[in-house]
């Protein structure tokens, strides 16, 4: 299956840059994005902060996704890290496309995610807000997604 609905959830406010207690006051992925633009991703289409999308009952599992990017020195608050990217299609009314954002856990030292909830790399979505419902697609091949 490669099409799910979820509802918008609350993160961590450490990709945007919002939360308070963060050591990446800018965001972390705006302190990502130019390691990704160099290795051949270029995030400018998408604001820099994630949409967090709870998918439950189901999971995401990544196979083989359009951009893996091993040992990303990124900070020196913690050693590099390892990222995945999946292309998607998010549908609220319009669709529009995405990035399914993937550190992997393995590589995160902190802030990590349920594992039913998809952070996504979108274009900005006027009125967004916490609570609402969409549905995403990922493209054949690269994910799929599977009850848990």
């Amino acid at each position: 299956m490669n099409r799910a609905r979820g509802v918008v959830v609350a993160g961590h406010g450490v990709a945007s840059g919002r939360a308070a207690d963060t050591p990446f006051a800018g965001g972390t992925i705006a302190l990502q994005a130019p390691h990704f633009a160099a290795r051949g991703l270029d995030l400018s289409p998408f604001v820099l902060a994630t949409v967090n999308l709870d998918i439950a009952p189901h999971e995401l599992v990544v196979t083989a996704p359009r951009w893996t990017f091993r040992d990303v020195a990124w900070t020196e608050v913690h050693g590099p890290e390892t990222f995945s990217f999946v292309e998607c299609t998010v549908t609220r009314g319009d669709a529009v496309a995405g990035l399914v954002y993937r550190p992997h856990p393995e590589t995160k030292p902190m802030h990590h995610q349920p594992t039913t909830v998809l952070e996504l790399l979108l274009p900005r979505l006027d009125g967004l807000a916490v609570g609402e419902s969409l549905e995403v697609t990922v493209a054949p091949g690269q994910a799929r997604f599977l009850r848990s």
